[in-house]
């Protein structure tokens, strides 16, 4: 156990090594070159001081009894670091679309259709590989267990949040292994994301498919910036709606945030209760094995649709959102990070070393083949973003476009984020993905990997249909 005292000098610690990252940062061009997030450079730091190396080395050698057992970092800290990442995520998950303006399903689908394809052929694809390797390979050759075939989805297009935060699932179902495996498939696909990103950027370049033209498709006005005599409306609505509260912006938006979990929380419970009376009754348990962290995303929604119906909602203000979200995912990635068992990892290594190169490979492969024929305008700047995610984190994505179209002329950007509405209630850190482990324990992993082919197939189906009906379409209006 520990006390409260300990939990603050825990996270005076994350911001000292935050620090410090930013530092090294600035003096190692390569991290620069790579756009390495600072939380992953700093939660790299805390492994390096740690027992696993730092403690081993001392151990080795004979230096320090205390120093090899613990590295810098006493066990309290890091008892609190290890507990880190399933609360903190929760909070990143419920202020995704916490101020977010959220258009009518039907108008953002006919700007993203094609992304929305691409995007989830990328995630079930993923399943596809890492259930087809686990059933071939893995499971008769290493004998990993068969949970191992959700990690490239869950690590990859989810990234270190959502594997950190699936580490109670994975203990709860006898995966103990798991956390470390996807701690670490999580940091190759950021790193090779960003590298593979620079990469084809370049040859993008050189092969003129970056065209940077500007083109409009139907309903594209719709997601032109606001203006700026709007911007001023909204400024003095909020204001008005802010009169006389003698409360801080920032802790008015928490509470929304805290708001947002509590909801989650109750249809997570709720769930339970359901589930012991229906399917539960027939030893399936689902709900059970799903966090909490995809129930605060959608408490999160309803949070938003709440307030725009009182006529509330500008009391949420996104860049506050986007702060209290970008803080709580630091912790998560440095704490992860630092709580990495190197020894599973290393007694796995065949496993990782596999799924690694298998999840990179189907990525950047999607993204030469498959982006040209279901995005039919601007293929590379909007496949890009896409690629990007789902090898690392949504902040890759918009990294890569940013390198291809740094004048937002081609409309990728809004068609990212938009798409996630479609994208990231069900995986990339999503229901399914929460729920794909349990699912693999309850039915087998060929019942999963039947189940992700066939919705494989309906979006390749799908995107190659709306590719085709697109570029009809704008081919008889020119």
């Amino acid at each position: 156990m520990f006390k409260l005292v300990n939990v603050l000098f825990a996270y005076i610690m994350v911001g000292l090594l935050i620090l410090l990252s930013r530092y090294v940062k600035q003096k190692v061009p390569i991290f620069q070159r790579l756009y390495l997030p600072e939380s992953i450079i700093a939660g790299a730091i805390a492994l390096l001081l740690g027992p696993g190396v730092l403690g081993a080395i001392a151990g080795a050698i004979g230096i320090n009894e205390y120093l090899a057992e613990n590295g810098l970092f006493p066990e309290t800290m890091r008892t609190v670091w290890a507990q880190s990442p399933g609360v903190f995520i929760n909070i990143v998950f419920a202020a995704l679309f916490l101020g977010e303006t959220i258009p009518h399903p039907r108008d953002i689908w006919r700007k993203t259709a094609p992304q929305v394809a691409f995007g989830q052929t990328l995630a079930w694809g993923q399943y596809v590989i890492g259930l087809l390797l686990t059933l071939l390979i893995l499971t008769p050759v290493f004998g990993v267990d068969p949970i191992a075939g959700c990690l490239i989805e869950i690590a990859f297009e989810g990234g270190h949040g959502t594997a950190a935060g699936m580490a109670e699932v994975f203990e709860n179902l006898n995966f103990p292994e798991g956390p470390d495996l996807a701690l670490g498939l999580a940091t190759v696909g950021i790193v090779s994301g960003v590298i593979a990103g620079t990469a084809l950027a370049n040859w993008g370049r050189q092969k003129g498919y970056i065209q940077q033209t500007e083109t409009h498709l139907p309903g594209d006005a719709f997601f032109q910036e606001t203006e700026g005599t709007e911007e001023r409306e909204i400024r003095t609505q909020r204001a008005r709606l802010m009169n006389n509260l003698l409360v801080d912006p920032l802790s008015l938006n928490f509470g929304f945030v805290g708001l947002a979990i509590a909801i989650g929380w109750i249809i997570l419970q709720v769930l339970k209760f359901i589930e012991v009376f229906t399917w539960g009754q027939l030893g399936l348990e689902l709900a059970a094995a799903v966090p909490l962290f995809p129930m605060a995303l959608v408490g999160g929604l309803i949070v938003q649709l709440m307030m725009k119906r009182l006529g509330l909602d500008l009391l949420i203000i996104r860049p506050l959102q986007q702060r209290i979200s970008g803080v709580a995912l630091d912790v998560v990635v440095v704490t992860a990070l630092a709580s990495i068992n190197l020894m599973i990892l290393g007694a796995n290594m065949g496993v990782f070393i596999i799924l690694s190169v298998a999840g990179i490979a189907w990525n950047i492969w999607a993204f030469l083949y498959l982006a040209p024929r279901m995005i039919p305008v601007h293929w590379f700047e909007r496949g890009i973003g896409d690629m990007g995610q789902s090898m690392g984190v949504t902040a890759t994505g918009i990294l890569l476009i940013r390198m291809v179209d740094p004048e937002n002329k081609t409309g990728a950007f809004e068609s990212f984020a938009y798409k996630q509405l479609f994208f990231e209630p069900i995986v990339g850190g999503g229901l399914f993905t929460a729920a794909a482990p349990a699912l693999v324990v309850q039915f087998g992993p060929v019942s999963v990997l039947l189940l992700t082919a066939g919705l494989l197939a309906f979006w390749l189906i799908f995107g190659f249909l709306n590719f085709r009906q697109m570029t009809a379409r704008t081919e008889s209006t020119t």
